[in-house]
């Protein structure tokens, strides 16, 4: 396995090069070079940035035969989405092997991190028919974005303009999934306004499976008198699930899990000369409620309400020395909870960072630095740079070093049961972070290669010292990350039909120093292999293609292979989609010894109006 992602690399370059003067009239040039990419304080087009950096835009989400964001986050190298359950039912984001804690979900620029546990940072996705780009920003982030960036970042766009239109979906298929969804959107001079509502359900593909998940997402993006934008964003997302295996062990058969997660957000972006000021306020909610036992709620429950309100504003200038880039985000977070108790915190956050450019423009350095302050953990400072060298007009090198930090949940912190107890005497888990890359971009063709190397102190993990024992969190790990990314993206034609085609491939080790622990909860299981790849094609005009294949090796497991595949059919205003997931059967598991379904089918059938 350790050659065969070398192979194809190697196969499909030649074949590529080979091909790309075909290209010229089939791909935009510009398209990536001119994408401004918001995931920083300071705004820069996707080829002038010094890391490792994904764009995904609504183009490619629409033609991928993704049918939820989850779906597409999978089909990139690097990110591990680990799934409970049928329809992404409860999913867990992870990057470069970091936790599911450790990488912060951003939503138009909100942070979506939640004080009591990461597991449901995920309940906050919106539908791929409203986002209009994802950017994912791999490696140490917390200068830019503070606490929880420790791995990684992933920011999601929404539209901001569009015509005045809608659509209606309804889908189904194997193990009784019903998906239905109104999209209706519409535009003036005085401001424009989305809207989206959807429920999905499932009967389940084993005994308490079952599924009930209910979004709605609004945004509206209106002109005041002075001609400023205000966009105006709401978003809820409801679930009810069954959870066998989810949590405590495979064998806990009868657990259930009700979710809510909810967001209200107002934002602008004012230009005066040189200078910009994005300001914005927001509020999230959370809300968890658990069963052990679904038909008997007295013998153990769980439930959780999280707040969090906050406001930020970033600025940047340029001048002669370049581009500064300043902001702060002050917000408070509470929780209420019957296991975790009462609590909240205050949370203060500076950035500061300063681009400079050398030798007319080639050479690019921007340092930056984040102090937190919080009212329950006090003050910290994360430096970072980065480094970028522009050989030519496509090719780019470029590297960035960084201190990262994760500050511990209230699960963490106060957690208690049965079996285990948190240590409201944890430290922040604390990394420092280096990565070195190469960045090609043409007419025809995106490839990039980076090496990442992280040592993580203070990792939280549950240990006890004998079997009798109460599973007790405790700064116990510090860990070695190291790995090699790369992939490549490539459009060409065979006669006059577009294809794309794109392999990826991720290799990472972990060196886990030894810890005084006899018994530990959390064995590191990161993807030591991680192969994907993804081919579209168009028979017609009206009839597309696409098929993901993904080779996925943990440590501790065999590894295991999925392929799935879409087809497409448009006849005017309606579109018929047939999509098959896990066409191989394979049986497998992704966390927690939970065995996701075999092989099973959806149909759908969309109408434009």
């Amino acid at each position: 396995m350790k050659t065969i992602p070398i192979q194809w690399l190697a196969f499909f370059l030649f074949f590529l090069v080979r091909l790309e003067a075909q290209l010229d009239s089939l791909v935009n040039k510009q398209f990536l070079k001119e994408v401004v990419v918001s995931s920083s304080r300071i705004d820069l087009d996707f080829s002038e940035n010094s890391r490792t950096l994904h764009l995904i835009s609504s183009q490619e989400l629409k033609s991928s035969g993704a049918l939820t964001v989850v779906t597409a986050l999978q089909q990139i190298a690097g990110i591990d989405i680990r799934q409970r359950g049928i329809a992404g039912t409860q999913a867990d984001l992870y990057i470069r092997g970091g936790g599911f804690d450790q990488t912060l979900l951003l939503l138009d620029g909100i942070k979506l991190d939640d004080a009591q546990t990461g597991h449901h940072t995920l309940n906050f996705l919106p539908p791929i028919e409203v986002i209009e780009r994802i950017e994912i920003v791999k490696g140490p982030a917390a200068r830019v974005f503070g606490q929880n960036a420790f791995t990684g970042a992933i920011n999601i766009v929404t539209k901001k303009q569009f015509s005045t239109g809608g659509s209606a979906q309804i889908r189904g298929g194997s193990y009784g999934q019903i998906h239905g969804e109104l999209n209706y959107r519409t535009t003036s001079e005085k401001g424009n306004f989305l809207a989206h509502f959807s429920r999905n359900s499932a009967d389940g593909y084993r005994f308490n499976s079952d599924l009930n998940n209910n979004t709605v997402f609004l945004k509206a993006g209106l002109f005041t008198d002075k001609k400023l934008p205000l966009d105006l964003l709401g978003s809820f997302n409801g679930r009810k699930f069954g959870a066998n295996g989810f949590y405590a062990s495979p064998e806990a058969k009868d657990q259930y899990e009700e979710t809510e997660a909810s967001l209200l957000a107002i934002q602008t972006k004012v230009q005066k000369g040189n200078w910009v000021f994005k300001p914005k306020v927001y509020w999230r909610r959370g809300q968890d409620h658990y069963l052990f036992i679904r038909a008997n709620p007295e013998v153990y429950e769980n439930w959780h309400i999280t707040h969090k309100v906050g406001s930020a504003l970033d600025v940047s200038v340029a001048s002669k020395l370049g581009t500064t880039g300043v902001g702060f985000d002050f917000s408070r977070v509470s929780i209420s909870s019957n296991n975790l108790g009462i609590h909240s915190r205050q949370l203060a956050t500076f950035f500061l960072e300063q681009r400079f450019a050398f030798w007319d423009q080639k050479l690019d350095i921007t340092p930056g630095v984040a102090v937190n302050i919080y009212s329950d953990f006090g003050n910290f400072a994360y430096p970072g740079v980065d480094i970028g060298f522009q050989v030519n007009s496509e090719w780019r090198l470029y590297g960035n070093v960084g201190y990262t930090y994760r500050i511990p949940t209230y699960t963490d912190l106060y957690y208690s049961d049965r079996t285990t107890v948190g240590n409201s005497n944890l430290k922040p888990e604390e990394a420092l972070s280096k990565e070195l890359g190469l960045r090609f971009t043409s007419n025809s063709l995106t490839f990039y290669a980076a090496y990442f190397d992280r040592d993580s102190e203070n990792l939280i993990d549950y240990v006890k010292a004998t079997e009798d024992s109460l599973w007790e969190a405790t700064n116990i790990r510090s860990i070695n990350t190291k790995g090699f990314e790369t992939e490549i993206n490539y459009p060409f034609l065979i006669g006059k039909t577009p294809q794309s085609l794109k392999l990826g491939y991720t290799y990472l080790t972990d060196n886990l120093k030894e810890t005084e622990a006899n018994f530990s909860r959390y064995s590191i299981n990161s993807l030591k292999h991680h192969f994907t790849s993804s081919y579209r094609t168009q028979f017609t005009d009206k009839l597309h293609w696409f098929t993901a294949f993904k080779y996925a090796k943990r440590p501790s497991m065999d590894g295991y292979r999925i392929l799935d595949a879409t087809l497409q059919w448009s006849l005017n205003a309606f579109q018929v989609t047939a999509s098959v997931h896990n066409l191989l059967n394979e049986e497998y598991n992704e966390t927690n010894l939970v065995p996701m379904p075999g092989r099973n089918v959806l149909f759908s059938l969309q109408y434009q109006f």
